[in-house]
C-alpha cells in the first residue's frame, strides 16, 4: 500500500487537494490522456469491469486517479492464497477458477492471474463496507471544490424500515421521493449510512446534493444521510451505524483537508427552514428542522457538535493517520 500527498492547483483547474492513498497493492495511476478503453485494453480486461471494480460514477478520468487493475502475482514463500485474494482485493474462488486451481495448495515462483472482486452496486447505488468506502474515497480524485461535511437523518425512512438486506429498496425508494415528489434531478445525498454500518454513495461527490439546507450550503458541500430517527424518543442508533457516521465523516475531512469545526462539519438544524441562511442555534424551533436529530451524538446544537461528535471525529482522523504512516510512502514531489 501507498501514501502519496498532491499538490493544489488552482481552482481554474482541476482541484487536488491532499489526500491519503489507501489502495490494493495492485493500482493503476491514471496519466494525462489516459482513457477507461486504453487501460482496459492494457490490463486485458473491459472498460465496464474497470467501472464495476473500482465504482466509478463516470467514464471520465481524473490524472492522479488510482484504479484497481487485473494483475499477475508471483507467490513468495509462505504466502497462503488468501493472504493473496486480501492483499489484491480478490478472493480465493475466483483466483482458484481464474487458475484452474483444485485446492489452495500454492508453490513460490508459481504466477497467478488476480482479478479483484466487484463493489456491490445497483444502478447508481454502490453499497461499501468501511474499508472498501476508504479506499474508494482515497482512489478518487474529484473535481468539485468540497469543504462541507453535511449531516442529516432520514427521519423516515427509519429503523423500522431497514431490515437488514434492503439497503437497495430503501435509496431506490428516496432516489424516486426526491425525484418524483420533490423535484430534484437525483438522489439528493452523496452518501448513506446504515444502521449496520454500510454505507452507500449515490450521488456523484462532483454533483452538489439537492435538498432543503439550501444552495449555499449545497454549493461546496457533500451530504450525509443516516438511515433513522434521532430525534428525542425515536431510533437508538446502533454502535455500528455510530462508528460509520464518525469514520466517514472522518475520512472525509482527511481526504478534502478540513479541521472539524462548525465551518467544516454542519447540522442541517444549523439552517433557516424558510431562507436557507446559516443561523446556527439562533432561531426558533419551528424555523429550522430538528435533523439530524436532536438526540444525534448528545444533540443537535453547535455545543452538543463541539462536545460530543467533533472530539470523536479528531481522534478517529488521528486514529487514521497512524494507520496511514505505518504504510509505504511515497512522495511525488521528491521523484
Amino acid at each position: 500500500m501507498k501514501l502519496l500527498s498532491f499538490i493544489v492547483c488552482s481552482l481554474t483547474c482541476l482541484l487536488v487537494v491532499p489526500i491519503l492513498s489507501v489502495a490494493a497493492s495492485n493500482p493503476y495511476e491514471v496519466k494525462q490522456g489516459d482513457t477507461l478503453p486504453d487501460i482496459a485494453i492494457k490490463y486485458s480486461t473491459s472498460a465496464e469491469n474497470l467501472i464495476q471494480i473500482n465504482g466509478l460514477q463516470t467514464s471520465n478520468l481524473l490524472e492522479g486517479q488510482l484504479l484497481i487493475v487485473p494483475t499477475k502475482h508471483e507467490v513468495m514463500p509462505g504466502e497462503s492464497i488468501q493472504d493473496i485474494a486480501t492483499e489484491h482485493r480478490s478472493t480465493v474462488e475466483s483466483i482458484k477458477k481464474d487458475n484452474h486451481l483444485t485446492s489452495n495448495y500454492l508453490y513460490p515462483g508459481q504466477i497467478l492471474d488476480i482479478n479483484p472482486r466487484k463493489l456491490n452496486r445497483k444502478g447508481n447505488h454502490i453499497l461499501m463496507t468501511l474499508d472498501e468506502f476508504k479506499e474508494w474515497l482515497f482512489n478518487h480524485q474529484f473535481s468539485r471544490e468540497i469543504r462541507l461535511i453535511q449531516q442529516h437523518h432520514t427521519w423516515q425512512p427509519s429503523y423500522k424500515h431497514f431490515h437488514g438486506n434492503n439497503h437497495f429498496q430503501l435509496l431506490d425508494s428516496m432516489r424516486t421521493h426526491h425525484m418524483k415528489t420533490m423535484g430534484w434531478s437525483d438522489i439528493a445525498q452523496n452518501i448513506t449510512i446504515f444502521p449496520d454500518g454500510k454505507i452507500a454513495v449515490s450521488r456523484p461527490f462532483d454533483v452538489a446534493p439537492e435538498g432543503t439546507i439550501g444552495p449555499t450550503a449545497n454549493k461546496h458541500g457533500i451530504a450525509i444521510e443516516n438511515i433513522g430517527n434521532f430525534d428525542k424518543g425515536h431510533d437508538v442508533m446502533t454502535k455500528e451505524q455510530k462508528d460509520a457516521i464518525v469514520a466517514v465523516t472522518a475520512l472525509l475531512s482527511l481526504k478534502f483537508d478540513l479541521t472539524p469545526s462548525i465551518d467544516t462539519i454542519t447540522y442541517h438544524h444549523w439552517w433557516h427552514y424558510k431562507t436557507k441562511e446559516r443561523v446556527l442555534d439562533d432561531a426558533k424551533d419551528y424555523e429550522v428542522k430538528s435533523c439530524p436529530g436532536t438526540a444525534f451524538f448528545g444533540g443537535n446544537s453547535t455545543a452538543n457538535a463541539q462536545t460530543y461528535f467533533y472530539p470523536l471525529v479528531q481522534e478517529k482522523m488521528e486514529e487514521f493517520k497512524r494507520t496511514f504512516s505505518k504504510q509505504e510512502y511515497k512522495d511525488p514531489l521528491a521523484q
